[in-house]
């Protein structure tokens, strides 16, 4: 068992199927809130590790639907401004364990804790469809999140 820090949008449907599935898979998972974190950029580029700058970026986040935030054309400066000064464009969830850290919901760390419990299905990106703007409440994403 491995205690896991999960840095969360609450509300997020998919975030609480995630915690259920670390939680499944033995581990004592303390949910945090990732809107309400003090982040530095040094903080955030430890969960990025070598990924590209695209993959940092929340694709779900309202200005980069709107396409007023262009992933593909952000700097890592101008993207870790961005993600401190409005933390919804931080790609979550955040994950620290084992002495590791990563951003989204799979890789090696992610495979590490869930052994054998695997997902039988997506479990990365948002649920919701995409006509809705923004996320319910934690209430309703609960609903989503039920299989």
């Amino acid at each position: 068992m491995a205690e896991v820090i999960f840095y969360e949008k609450p509300g997020c449907g998919t975030n609480a199927l995630q915690k259920r599935m670390l939680d499944r898979a033995g581990h004592k998972v303390i949910a945090r809130n990732l809107l309400a974190e003090a982040w530095t950029a040094e903080r955030l580029l430890g969960f990025f590790g070598a990924a590209p700058v695209t993959a940092w970026i929340n694709s779900a986040a309202p200005g980069v639907k709107s396409g007023q935030v262009d992933p593909a054309s952000i700097t890592p400066s101008d993207a870790l401004a961005l993600m401190i000064s409005d933390p919804i464009y931080i790609r979550g969830p955040l994950i620290e364990a084992l002495g590791a850290r990563c951003a989204g919901f799979e890789g090696s760390l992610v495979a590490s804790l869930l052994g054998d419990c695997e997902p039988d299905r997506d479990v990365q990106g948002c649920r919701l469809p995409e006509t809705y703007s923004h996320c319910p409440s934690p209430a309703q994403s609960e609903r989503l999140a039920d299989p």
